[in-house]
């Protein structure tokens, strides 16, 4: 066996025919493309969602409400979340560093206290932002607040 005399396995290759070469070739004429429209031209490609120039369905159904770019998310913690980490992990100070520490939240969440649930603990508390109801609930259990 030498390199001038290999072959592809047998059934290996399909024998294409070539297109668009006259025809005496039996795929001359149209080319296999058929008759005319977008499909037999050259450089056709079919755009997603396009219906053959009628209005595309996601143009032609009603567009409901908004979505604000400028929207602040905040992750939720109520003030019953608290005292199970104080209870748990022994703190009473709390502010984004500790909860990334204790894996509550990620580093770069924004978190606002809410005031779901009962404190017994005197914490003290630095956060983003907190309700009105979860300031009371702790100051009155002795802790204080502070909010950036």
């Amino acid at each position: 066996m030498e390199l001038n005399s290999l072959k592809p396995a047998l059934g290996s290759t399909k024998g294409s025919k070539r297109i668009g070469r006259g025809t005496g070739s039996g795929r001359g004429g149209t080319s296999t493309k058929g008759h005319k429209g977008a499909k037999s031209r050259s450089g056709f490609k079919n755009k997603r969602a396009f219906e053959g120039g009628q209005m595309p369905l996601q143009m032609r159904i009603p567009k409901v409400g908004f979505k604000n770019v400028n929207r602040k998310e905040y992750v939720a913690i109520n003030v019953s979340r608290l005292q199970e980490l104080a209870e748990k992990f022994g703190v009473s100070e709390f502010d984004h560093a500790k909860l990334v520490e204790l894996n509550v939240v990620g580093k770069n969440d924004s978190v606002k206290i809410l005031g779901s649930g009962d404190v017994t603990s005197k914490l003290s508390i630095n956060f983003d932002k907190i309700s009105a109801a979860a300031s009371e609930k702790i100051s009155a259990a002795g802790g204080s607040v502070a909010s950036k």
